[in-house]
Formats: structure tokens, sequence, C-alpha cells
């Protein structure tokens, strides 16, 4: 991409060398890092409009596989949201800082798509009078939260790498999963999730957390932050100040977390701290409210008292704070949508993500600084922390990908193989009475697979069942599969009851169950025919809890297919089980009593 290169720097020296050249900046470089001195984005920033630096505040998202082409769904749907057609047509509107990719909206459909779709971001936005490259992020958590899937390499997801314990795993995982991140050309992930859940009822975060211990959870941030950063891709710990103990999801609703200030710095703020001392280049907000730490029932996204006093000055942090998507329903309930990008500037924030009018949310920073309540000072001041990380990222250097790193580095062999070993290390047996595990061939040859089939979370091949049975049979078991869904009927469970009169043994994939979830009948009738019943969870581990009677439950934490393949393995004993619980699982009729402690995993 030489002649690209040359758009965008210029052989000149000095501040004053901040003048277009065929579109782009012309930068001199600090040194051989392409990394820029503060001096010289300074001088960028001083012959930018007020348009551009408002936009270059935002990170929005946009429909199509293409940047210049995409579907004519996809740009009606463009019309109809934000008003354009395209990426570039954004981009030349707006000006945007940011764009952030989605599989729902068409963004990520395959690794040499997704590079070029970043390639031509970035020429359209290099092609804008004093054009900048654009930071491309995405929610590549991992596990259940996965926006770019097969044929990239997917890893277990936060809580399933918790019971693996293995800080040097997560660290591996974060490695290769921003390596193949950046080869595409998202240089910026919304991960890892440094919130502590602690609350087993939390419906938003539950296994998309490390675990229920602060320590641990701390560990294995600062971990997966030196992974992805490693990589040249930034992270960033969300949701701050943490989102661990509520029953709401802020996508819906208003949460409140009623931690003592005390209890926010056992519980919540290790992890954040951790990720701070692990040098952590982004920070995402929470639309919660703490009102320990602020009284005034705003959400943490728009307090000035969190966000600058809590983590600028108490945590010491000074790198870039993005808000979670703004389209939510945390941040949007006491405030107009054109009050919430203004406020959460005000309160400390640095990228605006996702609002869900960007005109509305444009225009009204525009005014607050043209009306006198934003100074242009404190745009520039967010403006040099997002500019700061796009050179610390290479991307004024060099904001280009090819299709020949995708090839070398994207779901290559070595890192599918390594995903499958951190994978079985994170599988937990969490009961074995009789020592019925681990099923042999010999003696348990057909297995009945049934369960719960939630959609793939990260485009893998799913459904679970047949993920499942697949695998047994690559092990040499004889499977027949039979899709249960997540609320068998009456008809479903006698269906699986009638198929399972001719089986050696019946594996169960459970999925969130409650006192009051037929899935917990389906288990029940299978167990009263008297065949062999293994579960396993495939997200939450609490499911152990409802289902007593069950002789071998193994906790997966995930239905992504590295997660289910790796419990096959441990389930017929080609794998040993080393994964121990990173969150306590209550009794299900005495929820104040621990059932199985932090810590519990069985062995063969």
């Amino acid at each position: 991409m030489h002649t690209s290169r040359r758009t965008l720097l210029a052989a000149t020296a000095g501040a004053a060398a901040v003048v277009a050249v065929g579109g782009g900046p012309a930068l001199a470089e600090d040194d051989d890092t392409g990394r820029l001195d503060d001096k010289r984005l300074r001088a960028l920033i001083s012959r930018m409009t007020l348009e551009e630096k408002v936009g270059q505040l935002f990170v929005m998202r946009v429909y199509g596989h293409s940047a210049t082409a995409p579907d004519q769904a996809d740009i009606d749907a463009n019309l109809t949201e934000i008003g354009v057609r395209t990426a570039a047509e954004l981009i030349a509107k707006y000006r945007v800082g940011g764009i952030i990719y989605f599989a729902w909206a068409h963004n990520t459909r395959d690794p040499h798509q997704i590079a070029d779709l970043s390639n031509g971001i970035q020429k359209a936005s290099l092609a804008q009078p004093r054009g900048l490259p654009v930071l491309i992020s995405t929610d590549q958590e991992h596990g259940i939260v996965a926006r770019v899937g097969k044929p990239a390499t997917l890893f277990p997801g936060a809580m399933a790498l918790g019971a693996g314990g293995s800080r040097t795993d997560a660290r591996t995982a974060g490695r290769i999963g921003g390596a193949e991140l950046r080869a595409m050309g998202i240089r910026q992930d919304y991960a890892p999730v440094a919130d502590v859940n602690v609350n087993p009822a939390n419906p938003v975060i539950g296994v998309r957390s490390f675990g229920a211990d602060p320590q641990a959870v701390a560990g294995m941030v600062a971990a997966q932050v030196k992974g992805y950063q490693s990589a040249g891709v930034a992270a960033t710990s969300k949701h701050f100040p943490g989102h661990g103990d509520t029953e709401t999801d802020s996508h819906y609703g208003f949460p409140v977390i009623e931690h003592t200030e005390a209890q926010w710095a056992e519980l919540d703020a290790p992890p954040f701290r951790a990720a701070i001392a692990a040098g952590i280049d982004s920070i995402m907000t929470a639309h919660i409210m703490v009102p320990a730490l602020d009284p005034s029932g705003d959400p943490a996204t728009l307090s000035r008292p969190i966000l600058t006093g809590i983590l600028r000055e108490r945590l010491g942090y000074d790198g870039v704070v993005v808000t979670d998507s703004l389209g939510m329903e945390g941040v949007r309930t006491k405030y107009g949508d054109d009050r919430v990008p203004v406020l959460a500037l005000k309160a400390g924030v640095d990228q605006l993500l996702n609002p869900p009018k960007l005109d509305v949310a444009w225009n009204a920073v525009l005014q607050a600084v043209r009306g006198g309540e934003l100074t242009e000072a404190r745009l520039d001041e967010s403006i040099l922390r997002v500019l700061r990380l796009k050179a610390k990222l290479g991307l004024i250097k060099d904001p280009y990908v090819t299709g020949r790193g995708v090839d070398r580095v994207v779901g290559i062999p070595s890192h599918l193989k390594a995903a499958d070993r951190i994978a079985e290390r994170t599988t937990t047996l969490l009961v074995n009475s009789g020592g019925l595990l681990p099923l042999s061939r010999r003696t348990h040859r057909k297995v009945l697979v049934v369960g719960a089939d939630p959609a793939s979370p990260s485009g893998t091949t799913g459904p679970p069942t047949t993920v499942l049975g697949a695998a047994l049979t690559e092990l040499g078991f004889t499977a027949t599969v039979l899709s249960t869904g997540t609320a068998p009927t009456e008809a479903t469970i006698a269906k699986a009851v009638a198929a399972a009169q001719g089986v050696d043994a019946v594996l169960v994939g459970t999925y969130n169950v409650t006192a009051a979830s037929s899935q917990r009948t389906l288990v029940n009738r299978l167990l009263a025919t008297g065949r062999p019943v293994v579960a396993l969870a495939i997200r939450n581990p609490y499911d152990v809890a409802q289902l007593p009677d069950v002789k071998a439950y193994l906790a997966a934490y995930s239905w992504t297919d590295v997660e289910l393949r790796a419990a096959v393995r441990v389930l017929a004993g080609r794998a040993d089980p080393l994964g121990e619980l990173p969150v306590p699982v209550q009794k299900a009729d005495k929820p104040t009593e621990v059932l199985y402690p932090v810590g519990h995993g069985l062995r063969y």
C-alpha cells in the first residue's frame, strides 16, 4: 500500500507540515513507529473545522458489506436511519472518527470482505479535505458476543476463561483474536468485560464476565488487555463503573447498582484498576445509576463525578473513554437524544458510540459549542486522545490492510488449534455420581442428543445439538439429534422420551433453566426412562441447581462450537476436566446457601 502511505504521509517536518496532500493530512512522523507527538497532533486539530471536530467524536454503525456499493436493502436502511446511502457518504457528510461493525448490519460476511470494507472506509475518509483515518471497532468478546464468525478463530468467552483460570490462556486468546481483527482492519475491540458477576440473575453480563471474584477477574482482564494490545488492537474494558450486580438489562431499562462506595471499591473497581495498570487504551461507560458514587440520578455515562472525578482523577486514567451504545434505553430514560451526547462530553467522554439518530446527536454537539455550553477546547481535548490512539495503533502511518495479511493470519490452523486446547482447559465437571463419566463407546455407544438450540451467538455453525451430535460421531459414538428448544412442549418431551428408549445414554444441553422452565420437565422425564442422562449447561452454570437428580453435569459457559466440541472431548474422556467454577452456584430452594463454591470442579 505504498501509494496510500505517500498520500497520508508527506516527508515534511515540523508542526507546520499539517497540510492536505491528495486529500489526506501530510504528517511528519516522530520515529519509525509512525507515532506523532502531541505538538503535531494539536497542529492537525487546529486546522480542522468545527464540523470536522464534532464528527471525530462519533463512532457510528452503517449498513452494508461495502463502503461504496452495499446491497439495496442496506442502502434503504442507511437512508432510513442515517440519511445517507453508504459508509462513504456517512463519512463525507458527518466526518465520523469511528465506525462500528455488526453482523446484523451486514458488515462481517467473511474476512476478505471485512478487510475490503475497512479499506473502502479508510479510502473514503482520506479522500476528504484534511482527511483522517477512521478507527474501526467491534464487540469481539468471544463466547456469546462476537461479531466476526467463522472462518475467523473463535475463543471461549470470559467466564469459560475464568473457569480455566489461566492468565496465559487469556492473554493468548487476546493476542490471537487481536491479530485477526487487525488483519481485517479492525483496530479497537470492545473487550474484555471487566464487570464482576456477583449476581446470578444478571441478564446482560452473566457468562460475559470472568467470574465473581474481583481479584481473579482483575488478573484475567489485565492478561487480555496485554494480549489484545500486544497485537496492535486497542482493548476496551467495560462497563465502568461496573455492571455486575444488576437484574436489569441496560439495553431495555435503567439499572440501579446499590453498592456503597466501599463495596464498589472492593467488588467493582479492581478489574478497572488492573486494566489501567496494564495500559488499557480505552474504557467503556455503563448506562447504570450508582447513587453512592453520584446521587444525582444520572447514568454513569453522563456523570461527571464518576467519569472525571473517579475514573480520570482518582484512578488516574487518561486514555479514551467511549460510551456504551447511545441507542440503549438505560441512557435515554432521563434525557432526550439531543441532550445525551452533550452531557456525555461534559461528563468526560471522548467517543460517542452509535447514537440512535446521528443528525440529532451531531447537531446537538455542534449547537452546544456554538451556544457556549461546550467549548471548542473541550472538544480538542477528546480529539487529541482519539488521535493519540489512532497514531499509537499505526493508523496514521498506514491505515490499510491486505488480502495476503488476511490469509496469513485469520483462522489459520495454529490459531484454531490454540482455541481448541484453551477450550478443553475450561470445561467444568460439576457432578459425576457413580463415575458415569467419561462415557465409553463400548458401553454407551448410542447417544441421544437433545436440548436447547439458541441462535448461534457468533457466526459459528450451530445449532448446539447438531454440533454436539457431530462431535460425538467424530469420536466414534452413534449420535441421534433431536432439538427440543429452550421451552419444550409436552409433545416435544414425549418425542424425546420415545427416542430415548433405544439408546445407551442421553446428552441434554440446558440453557438458563429456571424453576418454571419446561426444560426441567424434559430432563426429569428422561431420567424416569432409566437411561443414563448427562447434562451440559451451554450458558449459565447455575442450571445445575435446578436439576439435582442429574448424575453427570458439565458446564461449557457458551454454545459456540469451540466450547461444545471441547465439552464432548471431556465427556468422552479424550480430555481431562480441568475447569473450576469462577462463580458460586446457589441452591435453587435456598438462594442464600451455596451449593457449589467458587473453585468447585471434579476430575476423573
